[in-house]
């Protein structure tokens, strides 16, 4: 849940800024508004488009649509923003120009939605951008290994835990969680670059995914910012209390 309002928060800070610039060059005509009303046009079109830009952007991520092909994702995502936000384009110009929606107007305004919808879109491809990869690129070393083998609907999402279950390893993130076959001690070798700890002989989480840490009865538990419960065992207890994770 945490992941996806910090996705709306930084889409819509994308938005204000855009909207800003536009409001400041005054293109496609709305420099012949007053400041105010220009303000008002932009910020409309580019907080309206860009709700609809991510809501399309999530549904997408979590049912997989072309999630192995990013640049037809990218598509599918601009396209299907452009169809409302035309619509959208068309009653702020009669509001704001007295121009009534005609065929000829919704045609004239068509490209320059697809042009403006494409560059929303790829701006909040960007802010979504997994910004572990993003220091690990910065740092010019390559992103830990674990990753690749998330399922697609997990990816791009902030691992909290690795759990084993028998012969398989529950995947504890942001985007939910999901099983895969591996061992416990072959994850955490691939999961180096990530803060995080083994906390018990079938856990291992990281210390970003953790919302709180509690002590009581010489017995230590984690909660997760998903509410589960992940065990501390004494074995490694200690280290974890010397790490300051309590």
């Amino acid at each position: 849940m945490a992941g996806w309002v910090g996705r709306q928060l930084r889409g819509l800070a994308v938005a204000t800024v855009a909207a800003l610039f536009m409001t400041v060059i005054g293109p496609v005509g709305t420099d012949a508004l007053t400041l105010w009303a220009r303000a008002f046009y932009w910020l409309t079109l580019m907080l309206s488009g860009t709700m609809i830009g991510l809501a399309l952007l999530e549904t997408a991520r979590h049912y997989d649509i072309l999630g192995d092909r990013p640049f037809l994702q990218y598509s599918a995502v601009t396209l299907g923003l452009s169809a409302p936000q035309i619509l959208i384009v068309a009653a702020a110009n009669a509001q704001a120009f007295q121009r009534p929606v005609t065929g000829a107007a919704v045609a004239a305004i068509t490209l320059p939605v697809l042009v403006i919808s494409a560059a929303v879109t790829c701006l909040n491809y960007l802010a979504e951008r997994d910004p572990r990869e993003t220091h690990a690129a910065a740092a010019g070393a390559a992103p830990p290994r674990f990753l690749d083998r998330l399922p697609l609907r997990l990816r791009g999402g902030d691992i909290w835990a690795v759990q084993a279950e028998d012969h398989y390893l529950r995947i504890h993130t942001s985007r939910g969680q999901d099983l895969i076959l591996m061992r416990l001690s072959d994850a955490i070798a691939e999961l180096e670059g990530l803060e995080g700890a083994q906390t018990h002989r079938s856990w291992w989480v990281a210390r970003e995914g953790i919302n709180s840490a509690q002590r009581g009865n010489g017995r230590a538990r984690l909660t997760l910012k998903s509410g589960i419960d992940a065990p501390v065992s004494r074995t490694f207890a200690r280290a974890l209390r010397e790490a300051g994770w309590f």
